[in-house]
């Protein structure tokens, strides 16, 4: 087995990066694998035909493949993916005219449930409170929902969402907080520290 593919694991992104705007196809290989699967079950939070959330990750990597000469070294490498899938899958709606009031990528719909399982929760009445707390966070704008899931479940910086979702950092942290401070209106900060701890180790 290629010593590369052997250390696949102790590699960072941006070695990989690195090595994939040279030319190396094994490094774009071992990308490949490492975000294939997180960015198709983010693609599938932007629209639920699964086949067509796969081809636009794999046009994804094609495009990073066939521009790897002019791809930016200083980059964060998740965040940068993400963007590109969401993009995508924008001009995909866009191209196909399947929703007439999508337009942009900044019009898409968030289809992912949060759901912190209650089984993993031994005390009866803290399960009772977060499965609260789950209906409300899904109750929430789609645009908070996504930063949310993009911060937490993804382990974005704050930076980095706004990269994702285009905007500006300051927007960006506004909306975190705002969502933050909904759901802070029912539930005490340690119910809040436990859908931060599970959302990042899950």
């Amino acid at each position: 087995m290629d010593k590369l593919r052997t250390n696949n694991e102790k590699l960072s992104d941006s070695t990989l990066w690195n090595q994939l705007r040279s030319g190396d196809e094994e490094a774009f290989s071992l990308l490949f694998e490492r975000y294939y699967s997180p960015l198709v079950n983010y693609g599938k939070t932007l629209m639920s035909e699964s086949d067509i959330v796969k081809d636009c990750v794999q046009d994804v990597f094609v495009n990073i493949w066939s521009y790897r000469y002019k791809l930016n070294d200083a980059i964060a490498i998740r965040a940068y993916l993400l963007s590109c899938v969401r993009k995508r899958i924008a001009r995909y709606h866009e191209r196909e005219h399947i929703f007439s009031k999508v337009k942009d990528v900044d019009s898409l719909d968030f289809l992912f449930d949060f759901s912190i399982e209650e089984q993993l929760i031994a005390d009866e009445t803290m399960a009772i409170k977060v499965q609260h707390l789950n209906r409300l966070i899904n109750y929430l704008p789609t645009r908070q929902k996504e930063a949310l899931y993009l911060r937490y479940h993804q382990g974005l910086s704050v930076e980095q969402v706004a990269e994702v979702l285009n905007m500006n950092y300051q927007s960006t942290k506004n909306l975190l907080h705002r969502a933050i401070l909904q759901l802070r209106k029912d539930f005490p900060i340690s119910v809040l520290a436990l859908f931060v701890e599970f959302s990042i180790n899950h």
